[in-house]
């Protein structure tokens, strides 16, 4: 089971704003599929945040796609803000949906600036766990704020 990031949003508001934050300081990131053996297997992506839900798209034919087509488990990692982590370094984990209604890809298409005449798969993200792990502001331990279906919202701190 996955949840829509609306819904993520409205239960764990305050965590939702930094993650989206540190994902949308930077469009490339990375993304963990599965393979067709079960390997996993890391990909560059670009996510985006439109109609309050997260989207990827991916060439057609790429590995990328092919894994995300077979086994809809994603998890994907924030390009990192510094190597000091103050704004923490973010993750997703969930199931993509493949989205083939025309009138949406469309849409889409116009909101990223693509004319919409480059082929692509297009992907909508729900959430089943999300975290951001940061350095304190004392720059003195690690501060690890987590939320899954499951258990909810948690924060621990590292020394």
């Amino acid at each position: 089971m996955s949840t829509d990031w609306a819904d993520f949003s409205s239960i764990s508001t305050e965590l939702a704003t930094a993650v989206r934050a540190r994902f949308e300081a930077n469009l490339h990131h990375v993304i963990a599929t599965l393979g067709r053996d079960g390997s996993p297997r890391a990909s560059g992506t670009e996510v985006r945040w439109w109609n309050e839900d997260i989207w990827l798209g991916s060439m057609p034919g790429s590995r990328k796609s092919a894994d995300l087509k077979r086994d809809q488990r994603y998890s994907i990692h924030s390009h990192p803000d510094t190597s000091e982590l103050l704004a923490g370094d973010a993750k997703l984990a969930g199931i993509v949906e493949l989205v083939d209604d025309a009138t949406k890809r469309q849409a889409y298409s116009a909101f990223i600036g693509n004319p919409g005449t480059d082929p692509y798969d297009l992907f909508r993200l729900t959430v089943s766990s999300v975290s951001l792990v940061r350095v304190s502001d004392e720059k003195t331990h690690l501060v690890i704020t987590s939320w899954a279906e499951k258990t909810g919202t948690a924060t621990i701190e590292r020394y």
